[in-house]
């Protein structure tokens, strides 16, 4: 537990955002005058820096000294380099122009107390001060404005402090979604989201919704019961307007059995008029939920786009996060959608994952290659807390994952030798290395509602327990409705899942 002092509150969202880009594994806490901290090891902890907020500057004191961060050895190897480290008692100043208390304001401070942790750990950040998730809506927006490239590049670099690289990246992305998104219905459209939230087992990264479905086989049919509800309800509420994508995720949906599925797909059809839509989207995910019956399903009911993700194509790995299945039964799974019929597959990559070195990165891309996907997800491990992985790193020590830049443009070489190009963009809390999941795609094969729920252009109505809706309205608000994460207090509470998305529609 690490312990900022301050004489003031502000801003803590963004100090422990920019400190755990640094350092991901810190859990960063302001301790100041007016804050209501019953935690006594804060409380009584000894601080590794001093903020504080005076009329005419801001002070950042270093109390320690901090680790110095290996580019030999990866990002988070916190063994320091001889001779380079500040020491403590380190004093960075700030003398603000703006008015406190304005965006000015707060952005020249983000800035500050960034480059101020440059100094101190010897290392830039690829996203440099960006604490927000989604990089290319910066971009979009100013698109929007009528800002040209050039501003947008300045904008990034100059105030945000983000790499030439990913800058670039970036804005390529947003003009490559603004093309993508323009057949979409933005006045009187929206897509939809199912959630199934089972899973063959839970990997060790995860923090999604997911319940072994072994577990919870009895209780199936009563949680495709509440959701056949929540669906005919708030279909009536948006049966005048124009359903333009689907996404059934998860979990895993293919964890259903195919009478399951086929039973889910068909409620769908029934309740939605699937006549305007232009991408119907299922995560088979795990290729040890995958079957020809279940295949033959998704395709004969409209199901034109899937995905198939290994994460990894190292058998060592998988058996240490927790994914049950063998890279040749992803391989194969593969195989069979193909045969199936499916024309528009997509496979995920983790990067960073426990052990994993640049080589096992080249191995999995290579696989990858071979079975030649139409889409690449690639995915920078973050490390939440909802997931086995937090554990696991304090057991193995903090050298035991990591994530570079050679790895990152392994993959993203290995997408483009693949014909591909990246559509989507956006970022975690606690990404290995601060980096960024990237989506790669064929020309015509691109994830529309993987851009969707990035960009939030359009409204999104989302079923099942965990899911959460998302209107946009005409005057650029845009307002969110959580369905509960517990299966069983889904189940029961289904009529009070139903009210709140009346409440918010």
């Amino acid at each position: 537990m690490q312990i900022i002092k301050s004489n003031k509150t502000q801003f803590e969202y963004d100090i422990q955002a920019i400190l755990k880009s640094f350092y991901p594994e810190w859990e960063p806490h302001m301790l100041a005058p007016d804050s209501h901290i019953r935690d006594r090891r804060i409380l009584e902890g000894e601080p590794v820096m001093e903020l504080y907020f005076g009329e005419t500057e801001v002070t950042l004191k270093m109390l320690v000294v901090l680790p110095r961060l290996s580019l030999e050895k990866g990002l988070h190897n916190f063994e320091k380099e001889h001779g380079e480290s500040e020491e403590a008692g380190k004093l960075y100043t700030w003398h603000p122009a703006e008015s406190e208390g304005t965006p000015a304001y707060k952005n020249g401070f983000k800035k500050f107390f960034y480059s101020a942790l440059c100094q101190a750990t010897g290392r830039t950040l690829p996203w440099g001060n960006l604490t927000g998730i989604r990089p290319t809506k910066i971009a979009m927006t100013m698109m929007e404005q009528g800002k040209s490239k050039e501003e947008i590049n300045a904008y990034l670099r100059e105030m945000h402090l983000v790499s030439e690289e990913k800058t670039k990246l970036a804005i390529e992305i947003a003009e490559r979604e603004q093309e993508i998104l323009s057949v979409l219905h933005y006045e009187n459209g929206y897509s939809l989201y199912v959630g199934i939230p089972f899973c063959p087992t839970t990997c060790l990264y995860c923090s999604f919704t997911s319940y072994p479905i072994s577990a919870w086989k009895k209780r199936v049919g009563e949680y495709l019961s509440a959701l056949g509800r929540e669906i005919e309800e708030t279909a009536r509420l948006f049966q005048d307007k124009i359903l333009d994508t689907v996404y059934i995720g998860g979990g895993t949906p293919t964890s259903l059995s195919a009478e399951q599925l086929e039973w889910l797909l068909k409620k769908l059809k029934d309740c939605f008029d699937f006549s305007t839509v232009q991408e119907f989207t299922v995560e088979a995910g795990r290729a040890d939920s995958i079957t020809e019956e279940k295949l033959r399903v998704l395709y004969e009911n409209g199901v034109t786009r899937i995905s198939v993700n290994p994460q990894t194509m190292k058998q060592e790995t998988l058996d240490l996060i927790g994914r049950r299945h063998t890279v040749e039964q992803v391989e194969e799974a593969f195989r069979l959608a193909r045969r199936v019929g499916f024309t528009n597959i997509n496979m995920d990559m983790i990067l960073g994952l426990p052990g994993e070195t640049a080589a096992d990165v080249v191995h999995t891309i290579e696989t990858i290659q071979a079975l030649a996907p139409d889409e690449l997800t690639v995915h920078s491990l973050a490390v939440k807390r909802a997931s086995k992985l937090g554990r696991w790193i304090e057991e193995n020590g903090v050298t035991a994952y990591n994530n570079t830049d050679e790895i990152m443009e392994i993959a993203a070489r290995g997408a483009a030798d693949m014909g591909m190009m990246p559509y989507y963009l956006y970022r975690q809390k606690n990404m290995s290395g601060n980096f960024e999941n990237v989506g790669y795609a064929k020309e015509e094969k691109y994830g529309i509602y993987n851009i969707l729920i990035n960009e939030e252009k359009q409204t999104i109505l989302a079923l099942g327990a965990g899911a959460i809706t998302k209107g946009v309205f005409s005057d650029d608000r845009i307002e969110r409705c959580e369905n509960v994460k517990d299966v069983g207090q889904y189940i029961e509470r289904i009529d009070e899942m139903i009210e709140r998305k009346r409440r918010l529609l």
